[in-house]
């Protein structure tokens, strides 16, 4: 059987239009969903063969409700399923109650005799609306929900608001007077092709029996119940999810705290030993330059230290906002490695680089590419002993550029390296060694290539020297987030 409707048909105009209308409410569309479940609750309790007039969301929590109905009833009811027909665009996101209309058929099969698809243009009224219409003798009842047009200021806009959780008009009413106006105006409304959908002669109940209005009402406060009962779980859920993720945020913060305050302790410690060592007056001249030396180097570990904090806590305030930059690789590291040269030929370092000027260009925030070599540069030359070799080396690798620091240093042990991106953490070759810094360098190497899609992964083993590998996107790859990794 063939069912179409006119385009200009709104189930909602024509309740409208009687004469004192009920009067709609402003739902939601979990609302809408325990008055459905309701309803279909009565109907299978009393076993009332009907003829079902629907437009629901597709998704299953919906449609199982008509396959739970056709199941209990079978072959005695009829269902109609009004359905938008997109002629194959997949038009979506303009559905009721939060669905989205880019399917061809609901869970229920349409080639059964007794579940028939009612066709209605793209742009029909009914696109805005979801309703469960019930005809029987003995009970007749409609669900109603409408969905406005978007209100812009000043102006009224064509675009159907879709958000799920948007209050609904809605209406519910058993009133004969108005169902059957609702039915009058389908049956004008089918397309003179189509075949007849109720018999002519079908009149709706004026008021339904007494007893049947008892129970719906009674089922309708029972499903709703349970609807409020899954909100407030749902609700009570994400608060706790909210309130876990809010105590993870604040033990971060107080560890980070602790850290910080460790970190600024420990040069002003060593500093208050150097003075009041000063102080001896039985001081020899070199234990007094051994000590100034001592003052020397802490005073240059603290600025380094709140230098570090400052910039961190600088870039991410603004890394997010930060435009990326088109930026060449042969552009950057040959004047970053001229730079450090003086410092390698002061340690008897070979520094070498290899940056094919071919290269494609690559993303990256503006300055961020320079900061990247700078650091693990930096890093690779201060833990390489004299006489050592640091290699940078660039190739193309896919849609990305990979960018290589290969060091014969230290090294790092392999229980360190999952902490060598964490605030203030140094490696150490042995305990009473250190090699200075704040401890911060690559921790910010990580917000940069976070920021630009980038990714960095580290070999090592300890005495045997250190490889980092960057990975940066070219300007032909979109830029994406990628992980930290750590071998």
């Amino acid at each position: 059987m063939n069912v179409s409707l006119a385009k200009d048909l709104s189930v909602y105009q024509l309740v409208m239009g009687v004469q004192v209308p009920p009067k709609p409410l402003s739902l939601s569309p979990a609302t809408l969903l325990s008055l459905v479940r309701a309803q279909i609750d009565l109907l299978i309790e009393q076993q009332i063969a009907a003829t079902l007039w629907v437009k629901l969301p597709p998704e299953k929590i919906w449609q199982s409700e008509l396959a739970r109905y056709q199941s209990s009833v079978g072959a005695s009811s009829l269902i109609y399923t009004c359905q938008i027909d997109d002629n194959g665009k997949g038009r979506a996101g303009e559905d009721e109650g939060g669905g989205e209309e880019n399917t061809p058929s609901s869970p229920s099969s349409s080639s059964s005799p007794h579940h028939l698809t009612v066709h209605l243009p793209p742009d029909s009224q009914l696109r805005r609306e979801n309703f469960l219409m019930v005809l029987s003798p003995q009970f007749c009842s409609l669900i109603l929900a409408h969905r406005p047009l978007k209100k812009r200021k000043n102006q009224i806009s064509t675009k159907v608001n879709t958000n799920k959780n948007q209050p609904l008009l809605i209406i519910t009413t058993v009133e004969g007077r108005v169902i059957q106006q609702v039915l009058d105006g389908i049956q004008k409304a089918i397309a003179p092709e189509s075949s007849p959908i109720v018999p002519a002669d079908f009149i709706c109940p004026t008021v339904p029996q007494g007893a049947l209005m008892t129970q719906l009402f009674a089922k309708q406060l029972l499903r709703q119940d349970e609807i409020n009962r899954q909100i407030i779980t749902a609700r009570t859920t994400k608060l706790q999810q909210l309130n876990q993720e809010l105590h993870d945020k604040e033990q971060l913060q107080d560890e980070y705290l602790k850290n910080l305050c460790q970190e600024l302790r420990t040069p002003l410690t060593h500093m208050k030993t150097a003075l009041s060592l000063l102080n001896s007056p039985n001081l020899k001249p070199p234990q007094r330059q051994r000590y100034l030396q001592m003052l020397n180097t802490q005073c240059d570990q603290q600025n380094s230290l709140i230098t570090g904090l400052l910039e961190l806590l600088q870039l991410e305030r603004n890394l997010e906002g930060t435009a990326l930059e088109s930026v060449r690789l042969s552009d950057i590291v040959p004047g970053v490695v001229s730079t450090y040269q003086p410092l390698a030929q002061e340690k008897g370092i070979m520094l070498a680089y290899t940056v094919p000027t071919e290269l494609p260009s690559i993303w990256c925030v503006s300055g961020g590419l320079r900061q990247i070599v700078i650091s693990l540069l930096h890093n690779s030359i201060k833990f390489t002993p004299n006489g050592g070799e640091v290699w940078v080396r660039a190739r193309l690798q896919g849609d990305y550029v990979q960018l290589e620091f290969r060091d014969p240093g230290i090294g790092i042990a392999e229980s360190e390296i999952p902490k060598i991106f964490d605030r203030f953490y140094r490696v150490r070759a042995a305990a009473t060694e250190d090699y200075g810094g704040a401890g911060l360098g690559l921790t910010i190497v990580q917000q940069l290539l976070l920021r630009c899609g980038g990714s960095i992964s580290v070999k090592s083993k300890l005495y045997e020297g250190s490889t980092f590998t960057v990975q940066l996107a070219t300007v032909n790859n979109p830029p994406r987030a990628i992980a930290i990794q750590k071998e």
